[in-house]
């Protein structure tokens, strides 16, 4: 067993899907590699997330501390900007890894190509 972050995984797969698993994480990391983003540029990036979920998401990303959320109040309208972390960055080979997989499942396996 191993502990991260209070929470328990059989095994070292299990800590990597515990920490990017589900339908949103990794698209919402996929979208920040290149760089900060606010709430608002990351819903139409991602058109079909509902808000809920996105915010769901973004809580438990920076909850594993694989997200910074920077707010900004020096100005109004408020300003949040969510960030990979250093520790997000070492994510980075990985999501590559994955969106090339993901691509090469479309072009080789895909029944309905639009």
């Amino acid at each position: 067993m191993h502990l991260i972050n209070g929470k328990e995984y059989p095994c070292c797969t299990s800590v990597t899907m515990g920490i990017i698993g589900g339908k949103w994480k990794t698209v919402i990391l996929v979208h920040l590699i290149d760089g900060p983003l606010r709430y608002n540029e990351l819903r139409k990036k991602i058109s079909t997330v509902t808000e809920r979920t996105l915010s769901l998401q973004l809580k438990s990303l920076e909850q594993d501390g694989v997200i910074l959320r920077k707010v900004y109040t020096t100005k109004p309208p408020l300003k949040v900007e969510y960030s990979l972390t250093d520790f997000g960055k070492t994510l980075v080979p990985l999501l590559h890894s994955i969106a090339e997989w993901g691509d090469y499942v479309v072009d080789n396996y895909a029944e309905n190509k639009v």
